[in-house]
């Protein structure tokens, strides 16, 4: 149990793959203008990469090591996920329209978010079980959606306050993120 909660504190805040290992950028500064698009991005990236580490583990253990198969890794991998982005892009579209497009291209984009692969990766190479793999999946998604959510709120907020004019959009969103990286690097002590 002290092992998952490591697990869960390690990828939710002192690795955090948004701040930490800047992994999965492009949606982070995509998807981050509105609160509601980043809490939807958040829970679909949450889904994909939680079941994504959960079947590739089992792939892994199962088929690929058993068969001498590991250098298929990758190309596995990317086919679980990208399965697995198309089942919630057809449920998201179906529920929700207005969110669908909301998040426009960045939807189908989970598919190539290294930080979705990664975590995959990271799972097998740290040779976690099968718990610590779904609570590693289950932290880098909590850790992704919150600093999409932090990031959102932030540039909600700046869209109402005077910015100079060559830093609107982007560049104050770059350089909020930089500065929110600054505060994530003070959890390094935690674990």
């Amino acid at each position: 149990m002290e092992n998952i909660l490591t697990i869960l504190i390690s990828t939710i805040l002192v690795n955090n793959y948004i701040f930490a290992q800047f992994l999965g950028i492009c949606p982070f500064l995509g998807v981050s203008s509105k609160t509601e698009t980043a809490v939807g991005m958040g829970v679909a990236v949450t889904f994909v990469v939680v079941i994504a580490s959960a079947v590739t583990w089992l792939l892994q253990t199962f088929v690929l090591n058993p068969l001498g198969l590991q250098y298929l890794q990758t190309i596995v991998f990317i086919l679980v996920i990208a399965s697995l982005v198309q089942f919630v892009e057809m449920f998201i579209k179906k529920s929700s329209p207005a969110l669908y497009n909301a998040m426009g291209v960045y939807l189908p984009l989970i598919t190539t978010n290294c930080m979705v692969l990664g975590v995959t990766v990271l799972n097998i190479q740290n040779e976690y079980n099968f718990i610590e793999t779904l609570f590693s999946g289950l932290g880098a998604s909590l850790g992704f959606t919150l600093a999409l959510i932090l990031l959102s709120a932030l540039r909600e907020r700046l869209e109402i306050v005077p910015v100079p004019k060559p830093l609107q959009g982007v560049p104050i969103a770059l350089m909020s993120a930089g500065l929110m990286a600054i505060a994530f690097y003070g959890f390094q002590g935690l674990v």
